[in-house]
């Protein structure tokens, strides 16, 4: 396992230099645990490497990972009218709030051909494809590669199932780190918080609330007041 360890969030050339580290590694085959702004999170592409990442922290198959995307991938993947969109839009990008979107998917897009079957089945449920949006400068620059290089990856936070996100590296579980081959490490999250909260979830499918997380009471006025949504 390589680890680059860090005290802070770095310029923009070593922030791109990282993200093509991880899409390297990622893209042989193997998992990168990575800084996010809402928590540090693992990153992978093959079953195998899937594997590692559901038995690194005890979960369960049944619970799906996100796929590894920025706003291109949204526009292009997510099945949602111009409203939504808005609604997202000034989530994202007026408010600069992280958001996880699930909405209904283009299951025949080229970009998720590259998927084997199972990675494909284990990032979307029902129908629905998760992206988290707004996460970040390393996030948003390795989704910014899976994309122009057309490799889809998937991702999911990095700790033991059900213990609550994790923000340091120094906090992780011993398993999540052995299960890594390369370790980014940015020091603390910026949402770091004390009841452990990850990205806000909203399914703009079924406009339902599936997780409240950080930003999430901001989020949820601002549906209310600009848009006249009040979610549940």
């Amino acid at each position: 396992m390589h680890s680059d360890r860090a005290s802070a969030v770095p310029a923009a050339a070593q922030i791109a230099a990282d993200a093509q580290r991880v899409f390297d590694v990622v893209r042989e085959g193997g998992v990168a645990l990575i800084h996010l702004d809402v928590a540090y999170a693992m990153v992978a592409r093959t079953p195998e490497a899937v594997r590692r990442v559901y038995a690194a922290k005890g979960r369960n198959f049944a619970k799906p990972m996100g796929l590894v995307g920025g706003w291109p991938a949204h526009e292009a993947l997510h099945r949602l009218d111009a409203a939504k969109r808005a609604m997202i839009n000034a989530i994202t990008v007026e408010y600069d709030w992280p958001l996880s979107v699930v909405a209904p998917y283009r299951a025949d897009h080229p970009y998720l051909a590259g998927l084997d079957p199972f990675v494909l089945q284990q990032s979307t449920t029902a129908g629905t494809l998760n992206l988290l949006l707004n996460a970040g400068a390393l996030r948003t620059c390795l989704a910014q590669l899976c994309w122009t290089q057309a490799v889809a990856m998937v991702g999911t936070s990095a700790n033991r199932s059900l213990t609550g996100s994790r923000f340091s590296v120094s906090h992780l579980d011993a398993s999540i780190v052995e299960a890594c081959d390369l370790v980014i490490n940015y020091g603390a999250a910026r949402y770091e918080n004390a009841e452990g909260r990850s990205s806000t979830i909203i399914d703009f499918g079924n406009m339902r609330l599936l997780r409240l997380g950080v930003c999430g009471d901001a989020i949820l006025e601002l549906l209310r007041a600009q848009f006249g949504v009040t979610l549940v």
